[in-house]
């Protein structure tokens, strides 16, 4: 914290009795209620609860961001002496991204698809500085290297979909601290990222702390994150704060019922694997009590010795994209090069690694969503590459996919209702009346209330949204299903749920999962094989335990060690 943050003593923002609600047909719900709180200059403080707790919306109120109806209907926000409640349009606007910088939650729906990231960056910079031309050119250059962009220079002319989902996470992370802001909004500002580019990211933002006075107001389902980078915490309930304090504290000795839930269920590089046991056995009770200390050899032997072999298999597998340069000139890039694993039926195999180390284009290549260059996947037996159209269908119903960006995969258009349904419609299974009562058993199966079936994925929150993806890959009961940061968008508590659910059902129906993820903490709960992959290639691989108690390389050292708080004992207390 700078020298001017320790001995001011004027918060820099003052949140008091604020109040939010969203304007229906029913009349006005409340979805903010009397919350308050402050941030001094240089100063970080981070708002941790479930989805739909007022996270969010408690930030959108700060800069007059809420989304349709919603608005402040009660409290104010002092910002640097001023009350936001009170500016007009344009007064607002002066404040945004020049003094208050934004960063959302959903990559993909903040960037334009059809501008160029250049263009884009370049367009928030000449909005809320002085810098033009050559000036405003290099300054796009220095924020995208800043916030953790590799080769910045020769990326300006690329779009978002051709990048990463981390990569687009560190645009709009550029773009927020293009201004240097004296307060930066991070919602969920490294969910999207490795855990590399994480640590690069947050200490950036802790030198803006030091340097310059900017204060961060995290809103984030990281405890680690929270613990490791927040002077403060607020934890938000229902639309209300249950307990605001010192993080470190408060993580380590809870005291509201709902915070010691939140503790409880974080994952940490302590966890085991989650072992699901048969109803049976916890009517009996006599494998309840020791069932997440069950050795992951042991398991991965018991599994071995009933399996039937390796149901995936893939080989040499190399995928080469054509990149253009401008005019007629193109490059070859080499996104996945020479990969080989096996996943064994009924078992779980995680791909780990930076963003943009070939994790999800091995995942669109097993669905066959991609074209492989050269090398073999092999499933139950058949090449996926030269599959005939005609058995494309039957290969889809057994293998379903759980995308990064639920956004991104939901139809607008469509109710969840209609868009858990349809994988249900296109193969033919059931009527009308039966897939209504498949989609409200799963709906029940993911923690969302029957009443989400008439709802659109724009009134839903990010980790609804997620929850809704799962919902719609599990509809058609495959072998296998293939998840791409399926839950990194999804508060810990609905984490742990839908992590259980995957396991049980794992357990119960002899599911196969191959789990793309950056959240090694998560790996842990859920893995019992790991693949770290780093530029295209797999550098490493074993079993978990081995993985996280012996690794062999460094830079899968240097994974485990960038995990926010991860020597933290959170609940030590």
């Amino acid at each position: 914290m700078s020298e001017n943050a320790a001995t001011a003593t004027t918060p820099l923002l003052q949140i008091t009795d604020l109040e939010v609600g969203f304007t229906t047909q029913s009349g006005v719900v409340p979805a903010v209620r009397g919350v308050s709180f402050s941030i001094m200059p240089g100063e970080n403080l981070a708002i941790v609860g479930e989805s739909g707790s007022g996270k969010s919306t408690t930030a959108q109120a700060i800069i007059d961001l809420l989304p349709g109806t919603g608005k402040v209907t009660g409290g104010s926000i002092l910002f640097d002496g001023t009350d936001l409640t009170t500016l007009n349009a344009s007064g607002i606007q002066r404040v945004r991204g020049s003094q208050i910088g934004y960063v959302p939650q959903d990559p993909m729906s903040n960037l334009n698809p059809v501008w160029n990231i250049g263009f884009q960056v370049r367009e928030t910079i000449e909005a809320n500085t002085q810098l033009r031309g050559q000036d405003a050119k290099k300054r796009v250059i220095e924020v995208l290297e800043e916030a953790g962009l590799s080769d910045p220079g020769s990326r300006l002319r690329q779009y978002p979909n051709q990048f990463s989902g981390g990569m687009r996470q560190r645009v709009l992370i550029g773009i927020g601290l293009s201004a240097r802001p004296k307060l930066l909004i991070a919602d969920e500002p490294t969910s999207a990222l490795d855990v590399t580019v994480q640590r690069r990211i947050l200490d950036h933002l802790g030198t803006l702390t030091r340097d310059y006075g900017t204060s961060v107001l995290f809103i984030t389902h990281d405890l680690g994150l929270a613990a490791e980078r927040a002077e403060k915490l607020v934890v938000m309930y229902k639309g209300k704060i249950v307990e605001y304090g010192s993080s470190q504290e408060i993580l380590a000795d809870p005291q509201h019922p709902y915070t010691k839930r939140l503790v409880a269920a974080a994952p940490s590089l302590a966890s085991r694997r989650i072992q699901a046991v048969r109803n049976d056995e916890e009517e009996s009770g006599a494998l309840a009590p020791v069932t997440r200390d069950i050795s992951i050899v042991e398991r991965a032997e018991a599994r071995e010795a009933s399996a039937a072999g390796d149901l995936i298999e893939v080989k040499n597998l190399t995928k080469v994209y054509q990149i253009r340069q401008g005019g007629f000139r193109k490059t070859d890039f080499t996104a996945v090069d020479d990969v080989s694993f096996s996943i064994p039926k009924g078992t779980t195999t995680a791909l780990v690694g930076e963003s943009g180390s070939g994790k999800s284009t091995v995942a669109k290549m097993v669905l066959k969503l991609e074209d492989i260059t050269s090398g073999s996947i092999t499933f139950d037996g058949k090449d996926v590459g030269t599959l005939p159209r005609s058995e494309l269908l039957s290969f889809r119903r057994r293998v379903q996919p759980v995308f990064q960006d639920p956004y991104g995969s939901l139809d607008p258009l469509r109710s969840i209702g209609s868009t858990i349904a349809e994988p249900l419609l296109i193969h033919g299974i059931g009527d009308a009346k039966s897939r209504r009562a498949t989609v409200r058993e799963l709906l029940e199966q993911v923690s969302l209330p029957s009443s989400t079936e008439l709802r659109y994925p724009n009134e839903l929150s990010g980790g609804q949204r997620q929850r809704v993806a799962v919902a719609r890959a599990l509809a058609l009961n495959p072998e296998v299903i293939v998840l791409d940061e399926a839950v990194s968008a999804l508060d810990v508590l609905v984490q742990g749920q839908v992590l259980d659910l995957l396991t049980k059902l794992q357990t119960e129906l002899g599911l196969t999962y191959l789990f793309i993820t950056h959240d090694l903490a998560v790996v842990r709960l859920v893995a019992d094989n790991v693949c770290v992959m780093r530029q295209g290639r797999i550098v490493e691989q074993a079993t978990t335990d081995e993985v996280f108690d012996s690794p062999k390389q460094d830079y899968t050292r240097e994974l485990l060690e960038a995990i926010p708080g991860g020597n933290f004992e959170f609940g030590r207390l």
